[in-house]
Order: structure tokens, then C-alpha cells, then sequence
């Protein structure tokens, strides 16, 4: 066995009808940019009903009709925000969180210590994060259900150096299924490669036609901080 495999980030998606929202973070094949993508799925009217909108220090959701917008507590809020040269990547107002913490000094795992996951019993949705370092190093965070109740939280942190070609792959369930199953274990070890419109219509195209809503890409220049964008939605 394997144990440092890295796994084709298109055929996870292939498999997968429902990973539900995804983030990934990692480093370019030559190891000159920082990479993260985050993307958003649904399977209800009200969470298909939306659009990523760019702002000045990332990303937000918005409703695409609306008209059509009945809860907006887990669906709208901004999944990307820059601080310094770090980003943060969330799915969920848990980025306001650290953002503010990190304003103080504190750490990531700090902030996220004041939250848990999603209160969507039965699913229990956990709450993915991620903080990408100027440097290319990263953490990755899940705080989810520690039962089938949702009566405690389990939080676990995960932190990756740069490694060129290798990024890791952090979602929120299993697979689809009622209730959804929680993503379980360690973050996906996954092979960049490619440019980032090649990367991010790797994503965008196995990701589930009918499950698919948005997705965000981002590669910065390490040296420079400099960075290219790119945003795909569904509704446009």
C-alpha cells in the first residue's frame, strides 16, 4: 500500500454524485503557485438557487431568483476572504470567524473552537475550512457531528506543507444517501496539474450535472502574491 499516493482529483469527482460542497487546496506542478478551488452542490430548490459573486476581498453567495430564496441561514454567505496574503476558505460564516480572529493573533483552531457543525439534524452538515499560507502551506479543518444526534462536535485540524503537484481534498459527505453521510478520515491526497482552466473544467465538468451549483479557483503567485481567478456557475 501506497500510503503517499496521490489520487486523480477528477476521478474522485466522477465517482461521487454528491461530495456535497468541496474545498482543495495545494501547489502547482512546478511549484510556483498556490492553488484553491471551493465548490457548492445541492439537491434542493433553495440551495440550487444560487450564484457565486465576486468581491472585492473574495467571494459570497447570492441568490440567483430572489424571488425563489426561502432560508438564506446556510446558504448565504461569503465562502472566500483574503487576509494579508493568506485565504481563507469556508462553507460557511465560519470565514468571518477566523478572519476575525486571525485579526487578533489567534489561530484558526482557536476561532473554530467557538463553533460546530451545521444545525440541519439529521445530516449534521459539518463545517469545512481551509487557510492557505503565502508560503503554499495550508490547514484544513472539520468540525462535525460526534454522534448520530448531534448532541457534541468533533473537531480535527490538518496541516500540510507546499509540496509541488499535491494538494489535499476536503468535503462534507461520503456520498449522497438519507441522511447524508459525514466525510470521514483524512483529507484526499490529490495530484495539480494543468493550468488553472484546465484544472478548474477538470473540476466543473465531473462534478454531478444535476448536483452542481458554483465553483471558485484560484492560483496565486508565491513570489509576487499575485493571483487569476475563475468562476463557473450553473445559473447564468
Amino acid at each position: 500500500m501506497n500510503v503517499y499516493e496521490t489520487h486523480d482529483l477528477t476521478a474522485l469527482l466522477a465517482a461521487n454524485s454528491y461530495p456535497g460542497r468541496g474545498i482543495v487546496l495545494g501547489n502547482t506542478a512546478d511549484g510556483k503557485q498556490s492553488v484553491a478551488a471551493y465548490f457548492i452542490m445541492g439537491r434542493s430548490e433553495n440551495s440550487r438557487n444560487r450564484i457565486f459573486v465576486k468581491e472585492p476581498d473574495g467571494l459570497r453567495t447570492e441568490a440567483y431568483d430572489p424571488a425563489k430564496l426561502a432560508d438564506p441561514s446556510l446558504i448565504i454567505y461569503h465562502p472566500v476572504r483574503q487576509m494579508g496574503r493568506g485565504l481563507i476558505v469556508t462553507n460557511g460564516d465560519q470565514t468571518d470567524t477566523i478572519r476575525s480572529f486571525l485579526e487578533r493573533g489567534l489561530p484558526m483552531e482557536q476561532a473554530l473552537r467557538t463553533r460546530e457543525f451545521e444545525p440541519d439534524g439529521p445530516n449534521w452538515t459539518p463545517r469545512i475550512s481551509g487557510l492557505l499560507s503565502p508560503d503554499g502551506s495550508y490547514k484544513l479543518s472539520i468540525l462535525k457531528s460526534a454522534d448520530a444526534q448531534g448532541s457534541a462536535c468533533a473537531r480535527y485540524t490538518f496541516e500540510y506543507p507546499a509540496l509541488a503537484g499535491v494538494g489535499h481534498f476536503l468535503h462534507t459527505y461520503v456520498c449522497d444517501g438519507t441522511p447524508i453521510p459525514t466525510f470521514q478520515g483524512e483529507p484526499e491526497r490529490v495530484t495539480i496539474s494543468g493550468t488553472m482552466e484546465e484544472f478548474a473544467h477538470g473540476i466543473w465538468d465531473h462534478l454531478n450535472q444535476e448536483n452542481k451549483i458554483s465553483l471558485y479557483v484560484r492560483f496565486t503567485d508565491l513570489a509576487s502574491g499575485t493571483y487569476q481567478e475563475i468562476i463557473l456557475n450553473k445559473n447564468q
